[in-house]
């Protein structure tokens, strides 16, 4: 399968917040999107985690 199913936490609070997919042969590193954190009550970067 060519992608794979990744967790997205908050660099601030260390919540994981998302779920998200992504394509493994295009993105070998850890993916990292701004997102909104509802407990920061801002948007926030988030990483990918294992």
């Amino acid at each position: 399968m060519p992608r794979e199913l990744v967790i997205l936490a908050c660099t601030e609070c260390k919540r994981r917040n998302y779920t998200t997919t992504k394509d493994k042969r295009s993105t070998p590193n850890r993916l990292e999107k701004v997102k909104f954190c509802r407990f920061e009550k801002k948007r926030t970067l988030h990483k990918e985690t294992k």
